[in-house]
């Protein structure tokens, strides 16, 4: 079947397209005119073309588990509903036995991956952390650990006066397989300045994430849009990402994160609407051509916006989750979790078969509550 020709009202986006067509690199202003374009279905179909040259009608889910040990942190990030300072109402630390409870309720069905982030807490020491990633590994050998983003991993570094690869190697040693993205949020300094200040740079975190990938832990990479930024910081975001993937290979998965501003300092903003959601799954998936992975996070933009997204260029719906915290208490309205045949269930009714993976992208295969990863 020959597939529809390109058609668009937008003349900036032809020569795009013949360059899309012919599988070659976007430059930075090309990403700006997919931004601004008008013909957002335009921009839509170009990375639908890209994502079905790269995996077909198959989107990826997995059965995984949040762990967020703690919520008190030092950074008092304008764009946080999460963090809280030390004694604060709301504020909490698990003990490593609860942190460990934690990780084995939920779901009957078998995880295949704990993902656990938290806050830059002011006097946990490192062998807190060190010990509640053994402590996983002991009682759940066969879970993928993907922990701690690089903004947590710079901030332990530098209260155990050690360098960043030197803590990376003690938390691999512990158990860590792989690493989350979030943190990266916007990488100009204008923006980092007035919405996460306390926060490493964004060349930090290039850097943090470079160390990791160079000792063989891969990592995804996030960006929060829809705040104080403007389009060429979102392009500069993607293109120093790119440039980083050029070198190391490391990343696995782009998440785009919508900001959530209620209950935050930054609660006048407006969320983000659908179009907007898209129109980043779409941009993200042209410009980050390096990337395997683009992922429509359906506990930020809500799962019908992420059905959508998965003809906009995203491959990947993320997974069940159970009791994410984050971005609940930014006003995410979204269910604390979902059931393996309800993600399942909405990728099929999108048009699209259903995969469920782990965390390295291995196709997962179940009998009942147990499951086989093929390598």
């Amino acid at each position: 079947m020959t597939p529809h020709p390109f058609q668009t009202d937008d003349p900036r986006l032809v020569p795009i397209a013949e360059k899309v067509a012919a599988n070659e690199r976007l430059t930075a202003e090309e990403g700006l005119a997919l931004y601004r374009s008008p013909d957002v279905l335009a921009v839509g179909w170009l990375a639908n073309s890209v994502r079905e040259r790269l995996h077909g009608d198959v989107t990826y889910f997995n059965v995984n588990r949040h762990i967020n040990p703690t919520n008190v942190c030092v950074a008092a990030c304008r764009l946080c509903a999460f963090g809280r300072s030390k004694g604060a109402d709301g504020a909490y630390t698990m003990a490593l036995e609860q942190a460990w409870e934690t990780a084995a309720s939920g779901y009957s069905e078998a995880v295949t991956e704990f993902h656990i982030v938290g806050g830059l807490h002011p006097d946990l020491p490192f062998e807190y952390f060190l010990d509640l990633v053994r402590g996983l590994r002991q009682r759940f050998p066969r879970v993928h650990i993907k922990a701690f983003t690089m903004v947590e991993v710079a901030f332990l570094a530098k209260r155990a006066k050690l360098t960043i690869p030197q803590t990376l190697i003690r938390l691999k040693e512990a158990g860590v397989d792989s690493m989350p993205g979030g943190g990266a949020e916007i990488f100009a300094d204008r923006v980092r300045h007035l919405i996460c200040d306390h926060k490493i740079d964004g060349s930090e975190w290039l850097e943090t994430a470079r160390a990791a990938h160079n000792l063989g832990l891969r990592s995804n990479a996030t960006m929060l849009y829809g705040h104080i930024e403007n389009d060429e910081d979102r392009v500069d975001h993607l293109l120093k990402l790119r440039a980083l993937q050029d070198e190391t290979g490391g990343f696995q998965t782009f998440i785009p994160l919508a900001f959530h501003p209620d209950n935050t300092p930054l609660d006048h903003l407006p969320r983000t609407t659908g179009l907007t959601d898209i129109r980043q799954i779409a941009v993200s998936r042209l410009l980050l051509d390096n990337f395997p992975h683009i992922k429509a996070y359906w506990q930020m933009m809500t799962a019908k916006i992420a059905q959508i997204a998965l003809r906009f260029g995203a491959d990947d719906i993320d997974g069940t989750v159970t009791e994410e915290k984050i971005y609940h208490d930014a006003g995410a309205t979204t269910p604390q979790g979902m059931r393996r045949d309800e993600l399942m269930r909405l990728i099929a009714a999108a048009g699209r078969v259903p995969l469920e993976r782990d965390t390295l992208y291995h196709a997962v295969t179940r009998t009942d509550a147990t499951f086989i990863v093929a390598v």
